[in-house]
């Protein structure tokens, strides 16, 4: 019908009608004219109404709300309508939420034997905020902090991409010793940030025979080239 309603005062109904049914799809001028003059229906009514503040809800949220919160914004404000009905009006009309961007996975369990023991023996006690403890510098390093221990996200989004990030950091002082980013999440990442914190340790004298680095159990820290180390005695 909106073809016909674009073009007739150009082509007129008829031609329009001869067309369209040429083209496969049977319309008569006289269906025209008995769905032009026809009264729209209840649910034509309603949608057109409901469609009204889905409009102003949506836009309200700077275009944010999907149709999950747009019936759940409306159902607040005691306007009743199936969320399958919300969905269907947004479709037509166009409207769409936004959807959160699903970080990147940052932690692969490796597998194989050659993974360090747990040398910290889940020494995660809630004062701590849930992070190992050390009773002097140099004792407990860890990595991959994660954000219920007062750590932050290894990786961000950047306009080339997402990068990931390593952190080294002293439990005794909660002081960042050194990190790495890189594109990819590959092995020299968790080593090149683990070395770089071992030499500005060395340079400044301290010693750090003993020295025990915790991180997760992922590829990258069970990596053979990440737990031969020396030194340094690897937990995971």
């Amino acid at each position: 019908m909106d073809v016909v309603d674009q073009h007739e005062h150009e082509f007129g109904v008829e031609p329009i009608c001869r067309t369209l049914t040429a083209a496969g799809t049977k319309i008569a001028p006289s269906m025209y004219y008995a769905a032009a003059t026809r009264q729209p229906s209840k649910r034509d009514l309603r949608d057109a109404q409901l469609l009204v503040e889905i409009r102003r809800v949506h836009a309200q949220s700077d275009g944010v709300y999907g149709a999950r919160k747009v019936h759940a914004q409306l159902r607040r404000e005691g306007t009743e309508a199936a969320r399958c009905t919300v969905e269907r009006l947004m479709r037509a009309d166009g409207l769409r939420g936004v959807s959160r961007a699903k970080g990147p996975r940052t932690t692969v369990p490796g597998k194989g034997p050659e993974h360090g023991p747990d040398l910290v023996d889940r020494d995660f006690p809630p004062r701590a905020g849930g992070a190992p403890t050390a009773s002097a510098p140099n004792e407990v390093w860890v990595a991959d902090i994660p954000p219920q221990a007062g750590g932050a996200p290894t990786y961000c989004r950047t306009f080339g991409g997402w990068v990931y990030a390593a952190f080294v950091i002293d439990v005794f002082s909660r002081m960042v010793l050194r990190w790495q980013v890189s594109k990819s999440l590959r092995t020299d990442l968790a080593l090149d940030a683990l070395e770089m914190g071992l030499w500005n340790r060395r340079r400044h004298g301290q010693d750090v025979t003993g020295l025990k680095h915790h991180s997760d159990k992922g590829v990258q820290y069970v990596a053979i080239r990440y737990t031969q180390r020396g030194l340094v005695k690897v937990s995971v």
